[in-house]
């Protein structure tokens, strides 16, 4: 408000100094200004604290649906039958040597573990590998995938079965399960829990090892994969393949047979039945005789076009066959059909499409006699049309305010939604089902299925009717550009109930998916934010002599427009060979969202998103570590008596250089996280102490008996704070200007050091898997070898070292601070192309912009 510049004073002529009741008028005009001033700016300041606040809030709603909002744990727990043994096994030495970590051992309970005590063992080997939670650089299902891709000729007689955990396993995304598939390689098999017969049940990453209806699938397809002759693994990779998908994909409700018989003779002196209608239930109860159920087909060919049938008798028997030509009322042999069934969890169906099995005249249920048992068997004939209907998705961007509709009229068995336009990873829909049944005594049970064609990823729920039910609908694996299929709904239901089902756009779980597909990628575009409010700190100090605090730098710099349009052009351009060349001649490596491209799990938007989720972190993050550091700075003063600023400007001494030495040191012959973790600690309570100095500086010269009269007439303090900044700084009215000179150069370093710590907080976080492994394995050799943070660790100790006793004053003055000061824009794009695959990567990009800043501290 006051355009008075320092020079005039009322009063007074510019070209001389101004008295001291001239002062205080300045003073009064100064603080005037700042007053005004940050009325001016404290409007930005309050919106973008609650723009990047919502945009945090929405990061906590996605997490919370990828760490909390699943189902219930639905796996019963595995017991051992006796007590665990385990027996070492002496690996040669040569192994030992290369793998310290790592030991053999025969794992056996009670009488087993004795018998074989002596290690003379028989029988089929089973190796079972722990998990490993090593290097972020560990990259394996790229790995596996690239592996499974160029050796796909050699490993074609390899049977691979891969089961994931379904959205219960937050640490594991099932989609990284999925190897990619091959035309010339048919003998893989990926699952998810929850479509797996007699397991339906999604597992986390610790229960999938115990959850003992996943354990039974495995084991019995084990034992079924045994060759009766040699009594080992078959080397037929077509009956493996067959065994696989019996137990994991398409349980038919019998054992497994290689070849079944077919044709089966129908015999037994059985009640022999004919039934002409369309829809058809018996309930068997204390059944004494056994009884056929037959089902002449020639009329229903000619109105209908399918046939359904489920029992509720879950038992391994044949139960439903196909008649040849039978002209008489009884049929004597007939077609197995039972092997086109589908176990459930409360029914076995089947659903026979009568085109075609023209050959079949009749079709036979059969209800053997039993006593004790209550089961219920149904059948109807239908016309496919009338049991399909089509129910398009709502629009990503309906927020859950709009919703698509469907009630189904018709009674029946079975009926097939179809989900229109639903095949992308990012969408995500609550789907509610609500039953209407005519009176009736008892509640029945319906089951809902969600079939995804194009992968193994069903999930199955099971509820009670009349109801009301929620089924989450959302994707493992998005749907493949040649593929046409849909998602259906199927419902299974009873003769007697109506449906209608409801399908909305589930906000919270479209953040989630952005969350579990994306979320390992945000520290990227967290540091892409602060290198850019990094660059914005050190422009600033060199074109206004003052520098920003970083958060208000952040809100004035991290601007998507700056990163994300140049990564969508090269992304554009590599679609042109002549690019590709250049780029190729350049040794450039593949950009990162090329590759997230081929994997169908990079969508419109994505970028944008997470680069807003990025910033949100950022800034919030600032704040949070800011205001931790004036904690532990008034914990310091409330412990010591602080010296002062210090008045060595020196950047390396001898105790400083040993310092850097020893952590080199320690890096080349421990662990690099390691020497990291200490160096950043290290520059930590140097600029605790800082502050605190700061802040004593700041008192002295505030209590300054001198100038004590001028300052009582008024406030006399300029409170230097930038939205939401954690620094204070009270500045004595009347103090010399050669004093507010140093203390601003004070200040300004002080921002400059949060800054860089902020960036050096992600890259020890980034290193933190490494240092973890590395503790855990000290038993077995103090060196991590290989260690992938070691060449990083070496550079970053003594570039950190020269910056923790640097100042803006020797910034401001380089002859590099242009270069040093335009360096962060290109890197926090290169970042963003580089690293959300390779997290890996990104610290060098970091190192690359702190090496510099330390060379304009020499330079």
């Amino acid at each position: 408000m006051a355009a008075l510049s320092p020079g005039f004073c009322a009063g007074h002529a510019p070209s001389r100094l101004p008295s001291v009741s001239g002062v205080c008028s300045w003073w009064r005009w100064r603080a005037t200004g700042a007053r005004s001033a940050g009325a001016m700016g404290r409007a930005p300041g309050v919106a973008a604290a609650l723009f990047y606040g919502a945009v945090a809030a929405l990061v906590l709603l996605g997490v919370r649906d990828v760490l909390f909002l699943y189902e219930e744990n639905r796996c019963s727990m595995t017991y051992m039958y006796e007590y665990p043994e385990y027996l070492k096994i002496k690996l040669p030495k040569k192994i030992s040597r290369r793998f310290p970590a790592y030991e053999l051992y025969l794992y056996g309970e009670g009488n087993y573990a004795e018998e074989n005590k002596n290690l003379i063992l028989t029988g089929i080997p089973v190796l079972f590998l722990p998990g490993n939670a090593g290097s972020y650089k560990q990259d394996f299902y790229t790995a596996v995938n690239n592996h499974w891709i160029l050796k796909a000729q050699d490993a074609r007689n390899l049977t691979i079965l891969s089961v994931a955990g379904g959205f219960r396993d937050y640490q594991v995304r099932s989609g990284l399960a999925f190897l990619p598939r091959l035309s010339q390689h048919s003998s893989a098999l990926f699952v998810v829990s929850s479509a797996v017969p007699r397991t339906w049940a999604s597992t986390d990453h610790l229960s999938i090892v115990w959850c003992k209806e996943l354990i039974l699938a495995t084991i019995r397809a084990f034992f079924d994969l045994i060759d009766e002759t040699t009594k080992q693994i078959t080397e037929d990779p077509k009956k493996r393949m067959l065994v696989l998908n019996h137990h994991f994909v398409r349980h038919p409700a019998k054992f497994f047979e290689e070849d079944p018989e077919t044709l089966t003779e129908l015999k037994g002196t059985f009640i022999w039945i004919k039934i002409k209608s369309s829809k058809w239930t018996y309930t068997v109860y204390n059944e004494s005789d056994g009884k056929y159920f037959m089902f002449p087909l020639s009329n229903h060919r000619k109105t209908h076009s399918h046939v359904h049938c489920q029992s509720s008798m879950l038992d391994t028997s044949s139960w439903i066959y196909g008649c040849l030509n039978s002209s008489s009322s009884m049929c004597l042999e007939g077609f197995d059909l039972s092997w086109k069934a589908e176990l459930l969890p409360t029914v076995k169906v089947v659903t026979l499409k009568l085109q075609e099995y023209p050959s079949l005249s009749d079709l036979v249920v059969y209800v053997p006699a039993i006593n004790g048992n209550k089961f219920t068997l149904d059948c109807e004939f239908f016309k496919e049309d009338s049991r399909t209907v089509q129910l398009p998705v709502t629009h990503l961007f309906s927020f859950g305010f709009s919703s698509s509709k469907i009630v189904l009229n018709s009674t029946g068995l079975i009926y097939n939604v179809q989900l229109q336009h639903f095949g992308q990873i990012y969408q995500a829909f609550k789907i509610y089902i609500e039953s209407y049944c005519h009176p009736h005594k008892g509640r029945k049970t319906s089951v809902y299925r969600l079939h995804v064609p194009w992968s193994h990823e069903d999930s199955i729920t099971v509820s009670k009717v009349p109801s009301f039910t929620e089924i989450s609908a959302k994707l493992h694996i998005a749907q493949p550009e040649n593929d046409s299929t849909v998602a259906v709904l199927n419902i299974y239901s009873s003769l007697d109930c109506q449906y209608e089902v409801t399908i909305k756009t589930s906000f919270s779980q479209v953040l989630g998916q952005v969350i579990r597909f994306h979320g390992g990628s945000l520290p990227v575009y967290v540091i892409s934010n602060m290198l850019l409010a990094y660059g914005g700190q050190l422009s600033a100090l060199i074109s206004t002599g003052q520098c920003s605090d970083f958060v208000l730098a952040l809100a004035r710099a991290a601007k998507p427009y700056k990163v994300d349009p140049i990564v969508n052009v090269v992304k554009f351009l590599l679609g042109f060979n002549w690019f590709k060349d250049i780029w190729n001649v350049l040794f450039l490596p593949e950009l990162d969202a090329v590759l997230l491209n081929k994997q169908d799990i990079w969508f419109p938007l994505v970028s944008l998103i997470l680069f807003l989720f990025g910033t949100g972190i950022a800034y919030w993050g600032g704040i949070l570590f800011s205001s931790s550091l004036r904690l532990l700075s008034s914990l310091w003063l409330s412990l010591t008596r602080p010296s002062g600023l210090t008045k060595d400007s020196k950047l390396m001494t001898p105790r400083r250089a040993f310092m850097a030495i020893l952590l080199v040191f320690v890096s080349c012959t421990t662990c690099g996280a390691f020497a990291i973790l200490i160096i950043y600690l290290h520059y930590i309570f140097k600029v605790i102490k800082l502050h605190s100095n700061v802040r004593i500086e700041q008192n002295v010269l505030n209590k300054d008996p001198k100038h004590s009269k001028d300052t009582s007439d008024n406030s006399n303090k300029e409170i230097v704070k930038n939205c939401d900044s954690t620094e204070t700084i009270t500045e004595a009215a009347a103090a010399s200007p050669t004093t507010n000179t140093a203390i601003d150069n004070v200040v300004n370093s002080l921002k400059i050091h949060i800054t860089i710590l902020n960036l050096l907080t992600w890259i020890v976080l980034l290193s933190l898997p490494s240092l973890i492994y590395w503790f855990k394995n000290l038993r077995y050799n103090i060196r991590l070898d290989p260690d992938p943070c070691r060449t990083m660790a070496i550079i970053l100790v003594s570039t950190v070292g020269i910056l923790m006793n640097s100042s803006t004053t020797k910034v401001k003055s380089s002859k590099l601070s242009k270069i040093a000061a335009q360096l962060p824009l290109p890197l926090s794009v290169a970042v963003v192309a580089f690293g959300p695959m390779h997290l890996y990567r990104v610290p060098y990009f970091v190192i690359c912009s702190l090496l510099l800043h330390a060379l304009c501290c020499i330079v």
